[in-house]
């Protein structure tokens, strides 16, 4: 293929929660616009599966056992990333959780797992990863938030307050080295077709999050993937800072 087909060769991504989901297709859509990728996540025999597919198809890859909430092993991701991979230019932060449910009656258990995944893991990943790319000029940091991170709706509280973080600090970070020549980008799905609607404990929730859903067309995890892309293949002197992805049949 020409550059034009694979505008990433060359180049090297980091993708966490690449088990399942948006994950696993931006890995696999990185990969085919020619960068090599390293994937991470804590189940192992699904991205077992999910390197076999890449190598089949060309790509060099990387697999990591990560887990995010785990700041020792944020770091060695980073490390065997630039180590093996020989750099890393692309970190997309996609590993989460959305625990929804009433804040009245809630298990803070599913709080601290949000906050812990959501927040600090995404923290965790770009703090081993930042130094390095305002060290070479270069880099693209896109975080996975939500639709939840711009609008509070009752039953999602603390999933909406982990989302509205990863944005504060996303253009926070954004501001502090944008000029140095990393990028700092959101992508902000809606209603997605993926598993993270059956780990809600609440059962209502889920019941509610299930209608919600079934209710339209959802956008497919491979639609997320493309936006991402999109994100990393401008030119140096283009940064999209923000990208809201909804399905056309979703009203808010």
């Amino acid at each position: 293929m020409n550059e034009v087909a694979r505008p990433l060769s060359g180049r090297v991504a980091l993708v966490t929660g690449a088990s399942s989901g948006i994950g696993e297709a931006t890995a696999l859509a990185l990969a085919e616009a020619g960068a090599a990728v390293a994937i991470g996540a804590r189940r192992r025999d699904r991205l077992d599966g999910l390197a076999a597919t890449l190598t089949d198809a060309g790509a060099r890859v990387l697999t990591l056992d990560l887990d995010v909430t785990d700041e020792a092993a944020c770091r060695d991701a980073v490390r065997r990333t630039r180590e093996e991979l020989g750099g890393l230019d692309v970190l997309v932060n996609n590993a989460g959780v959305m625990l929804l449910g009433t804040i009245v009656g809630a298990d803070p258990g599913d709080w601290r797992r949000m906050v812990h995944t959501n927040v600090l893991g995404l923290m965790y990943m770009t703090h081993a990863a930042i130094d390095g790319m305002v060290e070479q000029g270069s880099g693209d940091v896109v975080n996975v938030s939500s639709v939840a991170g711009r609008t509070a709706r009752k039953g999602a509280g603390v999933y909406n307050a982990s989302k509205w973080a990863v944005n504060a600090f996303s253009e926070s970070l954004r501001q502090e080295v944008t000029t140095k020549g990393v990028r700092i980008s959101l992508v902000e799905p809606g209603a997605v077709a993926t598993e993270l609607r059956t780990h809600i404990t609440q059962p209502e929730a889920r019941q509610a999050a299930d209608r919600h859903a079934e209710g339209m067309r959802q956008l497919q995890a491979e639609d997320v993937a493309r936006a991402i892309v999109y994100v990393v293949a401008q030119p140096p002197h283009v940064a999209v800072n923000e990208v809201l992805v909804r399905p056309t049949d979703q009203e808010r």
